[in-house]
């Protein structure tokens, strides 16, 4: 399931409050990069539950 578009246009970094983009089953921030995982709709915006840019990626 996608999140919907007028949840993207509100939705920020609780770190930096740049915009987040969707990438497959995350969210990526546009500004300091951490991905937010995306549960069965949910978007999960804690900072604890966020991936660093490069963490748990194939090379």
């Amino acid at each position: 399931m996608a999140v919907p578009e007028e949840l993207l246009d509100i939705l920020a970094c609780p770190v930096c409050h740049r915009p987040v983009r969707p990438d497959g089953d995350e969210l990526v921030c546009t500004g300091c990069g951490l991905r937010y995982p995306v549960r069965d709709g949910i978007p999960v915006m804690l900072p604890e539950e966020a991936r660093r840019p490069g963490v748990g990626e194939s090379a």
